[in-house]
């Protein structure tokens, strides 16, 4: 018999972290395989949750180990009932603060990641799963001092939308989650004091309420969960104002010169 199983990525902190705390509440899930680079917190999450929590430590920007848990999985018996692609970073800087390496990394993790994750993830899907991809509210517009960042976003949210009419077919959703700023350790990592580079965290929410919206969304059939009257209220200004206006607004709220 098949065990119902989660999938999540980025699961030893922040929004990913809180997606295992709510699905193993959930008694429709037998298992959750929780991924991430660091194995030790992904033990430390088998200690707090109990043994219904599976941990696979993956370096999620190697397409070669992306493979390897897909083979891994495909000898697991499972039903994937859901995938939640969280994992990615950021950098708030300028396009010439960061090495080329760190560049092309933000996007092999940000994007080749998700794709290849569902690639491997939904031969084992049946009617009725999920799957969840964290994009961001940068993916409105283009950002700049974020550029690669949000434009990797902008492509996870279109990658989504698109794949969730492709696999209606199928009963699969599939659900883009835009945040604002969320209280995680996201910004340990963003942040390399760079001398422009976003600073101000306006409306910033918890990873909770985050979580609980995405998943009511995905369960809902949505392909696209927003969290927060802030968020919404960009999200329809993106699509009223020119670009090169919201880039204009996002500096001046940013107290960027450029």
């Amino acid at each position: 018999m098949k065990s119902n199983t989660a999938v999540i990525t980025g699961a030893s902190s922040g929004l990913g972290k809180e997606f295992v705390r709510l699905l193993v509440r959930d008694h429709s899930i037998d298992s959750i395989y929780v991924l991430a680079r660091n194995e030790e917190k992904l033990h430390d999450l088998q200690k707090e949750f109990g043994e219904k929590i599976k941990p696979y430590a993956i370096d999620l920007s190697n397409l070669e180990r992306i493979k390897e848990f897909g083979r891994y999985i495909a000898n697991e018996n499972v039903n994937i009932k859901i995938l939640v692609n969280s994992a990615g970073f950021a950098k708030f800087c300028s396009y010439d603060d960061i090495s080329l390496e760190e560049s092309i990394n933000m996007i092999d993790l940000n994007v080749n990641g998700v794709v290849a994750m569902g690639l491997v993830c939904i031969p084992f899907m049946e009617k009725g799963a999920h799957i969840i991809n964290i994009a961001s509210q940068a993916s409105f517009q283009p950002v700049p001092y974020m550029n690669i960042y949000s434009a990797t976003k902008s492509f996870v949210k279109n990658y989504s939308q698109a794949l969730n009419v492709e696999l209606r077919e199928k009963g699969i959703t599939v659900t883009a989650v835009c945040p604002g700023w969320i209280r995680t350790n996201f910004y340990n990592r963003a942040e390399i004091n760079a001398k422009k580079a976003a600073k101000y965290f306006i409306n910033m929410v918890t990873p909770e309420v985050v979580a609980k919206k995405a998943l009511k969304d995905a369960y809902a059939g949505k392909d696209v969960s927003i969290y927060g009257c802030f968020v919404n209220f960009c999200h329809i200004l993106s699509k009223l104002l020119p670009e090169k206006v919201m880039m204009k607004l996002w500096l001046i709220q940013q107290r960027i010169k450029a």
